[in-house]
């Protein structure tokens, strides 16, 4: 491996810089965008329970808050249970806003990270064939010079290609789940607000 990254010569050293963080990213964002984590499946059935029997206070929101994304926009919304239809819709909908944003953090970089390696990648092989012809000389051509700059130039764009793939796969990956755990946590405020105002039997 070292022989490779010795081969490619020093432009692939930003390449590998942007591999290592891709691939924490793609590490941490696997962890924390787990299903039962962001959209528990038995908490919205909990918190009606508990504001039916009990209503609510400001340590079981506290505690609601804390629990997962979709507790904090439940929490939001139960705040203002008492007001109007609309102010408890838009504080839902303030705190939807907010947890999406927490859910796509980090992945503005992965995708710049898949759109910046192939262009690193041709950075590299620019400089590659930049050697090539400063293997030329009057007297003839260097064949050290020659094998170097051929190698820069393969190896950087080969690195550049093998880090956007993976790294694009993983960005659309996460964005579509965001997306999705975004919509069914509107779904299920939606689905709080109408039975808080009365709008839907408890049942449904």
């Amino acid at each position: 491996m070292f022989a490779i990254i010795q081969a490619a010569g020093w432009p692939i050293w930003p390449l590998l810089f942007a591999s290592v963080i891709a691939v924490a990213l793609i590490i941490e964002r696997a962890v924390t965008l787990r299903g039962n984590k962001i959209v528990p499946p038995a908490l919205l059935d909990q918190v009606l329970s508990v504001y039916q029997s009990r209503g609510v206070n400001a340590e079981i929101l506290d505690k609601l808050g804390k629990d997962s994304p979709l507790g904090q926009v439940l929490a939001a919304g139960l705040r203002n249970h008492k007001s109007p239809r609309y102010v408890m819709k838009e504080a839902v909908e303030e705190a939807g806003r907010t947890v999406a944003h927490e859910l796509e953090r980090f992945l503005t970089t992965l995708g710049t990270i898949a759109t910046a390696a192939p262009l690193l990648g041709l950075f590299g092989t620019v400089i590659g064939m930049i050697e090539i012809f400063g293997s030329q000389s009057p007297t003839g051509t260097n064949p050290q010079l020659l094998a170097s700059g051929i190698s820069i130039a393969l190896y950087n764009t080969a690195f550049g290609i093998g880090i956007a793939i993976p790294a694009l796969i993983f960005y659309r990956h996460f964005k579509n789940k965001v997306d999705g755990f975004v919509v069914d946590m509107e779904q299920q405020a939606a689905k709080l607000i109408d039975l808080v105002h009365g709008e839907r039997a408890a049942s449904a």
